[in-house]
């Protein structure tokens, strides 16, 4: 309870913050936060929003949809740790199907990039030493891998991609063959605008920061759908962020993901990674671990647009 001349002392919060809620002790130790960090010194209001996987299940997973579109709409979102659930979790809460990453269905609905940085401590030791300064993995959270149609193919067949254009006819291209027996088949997409705002995002946090810009791709091996990243983000920098990286001087550059990878190690940090949606879920964790620090990462979700930012804090 806080008093009344306590209450005289704390900073007014213009706009809310959207709350949301999350699973298991994670409920608890966010309950204490608020009592002791954040309400005693911030006359802040919440817009609460429980996503507890019980009452994820109760909505049909609508409340993840309604939280994101909050955050979307006031600018600024704490979200504490939830439950993806796998067949036990169904099974140990009685769910009505197998929900989806909540973290994702965020993600996709922001239609942002997320930036994460780890916090430096002093006292704790480094697995990779030379890393002395930060590494900003910036993730492309939209579609890929997370937003693909997969299927399981039960005999042999031919799986074809196809393409229907706005009154046009269908354009098929061949996949594959299966001759002997079946296998699996999976198909994925991204957008040129949501991969534009993930260039800007980039570009924007490296000169906040003033630290070097990379990119990484595969883009010798799916020339199309890596080379449209590369290509863009090439396009985006010579046009909007050239002048202003020259002035800093710092630069930005495109490197394949294995090069990257090794570039990475030998570094001593101080750069922001641009990378695709699976390469920032993989390569965030591996640099937080690197800091020795796994669990301790600033997480932001930016959402680059014409009318600012969506900031989300995980």
């Amino acid at each position: 309870m806080v008093t009344s001349d306590a209450s005289k002392k704390r900073i007014d919060v213009v706009n809310p913050v959207v709350e949301l809620d999350g699973d298991e002790m994670t409920r608890i130790i966010w309950e204490k936060i608020k009592e002791t960090l954040i309400f005693p010194y911030l006359n802040v209001e919440c817009l609460y929003y429980d996503l507890g996987l019980p009452y994820r299940d109760q909505t049909d997973d609508q409340v993840t949809i309604d939280a994101a579109l909050a955050i979307k709409k006031h600018n600024v979102g704490i979200k504490c740790a939830t439950i993806t659930p796998d067949e036990e979790r169904v099974e140990e809460f009685k769910l009505k199907k197998m929900w989806l990453s909540p973290n994702g269905t965020i993600r996709n609905i922001l239609g942002g990039t997320v930036f994460r940085e780890p916090i430096l401590c002093k006292t704790i030791p480094r697995i990779v030493p030379g890393w002395t300064d930060a590494i900003v993995i910036g993730r492309h959270a939209h579609g890929d891998q997370y937003k693909a149609t997969d299927m399981v193919l039960p005999g042999p067949g031919k799986v074809e991609l196809v393409w229907t254009p706005n009154g046009g006819s269908p354009k098929a291209t061949e996949v594959f063959t299966f001759k002997d027996g079946g296998g699996v088949a999976m198909a994925m997409y991204n957008t040129d605008e949501s991969i534009r705002s993930f260039a800007h995002s980039s570009f924007q946090v490296a000169l906040q920061k003033k630290w070097p810009l990379y990119m990484s791709t595969k883009n010798t091996i799916m020339k199309r759908y890596d080379g449209r990243f590369k290509d863009i983000f090439e396009e985006v920098f010579q046009k909007d962020y050239k002048g202003d990286f020259d002035k800093l001087g710092i630069w930005y550059e495109h490197r394949l993901i294995d090069d990257m990878v090794a570039q990475m190690l030998k570094s001593a940090g101080g750069f922001v990674w641009a990378c695709k949606n699976y390469d920032g879920d993989v390569q965030s964790d591996i640099v937080a671990q690197g800091y020795g620090q796994w669990r301790r990462r600033r997480f932001v979700t930016q959402m680059c647009e014409m009318d600012g930012n969506v900031v989300e804090n995980l």
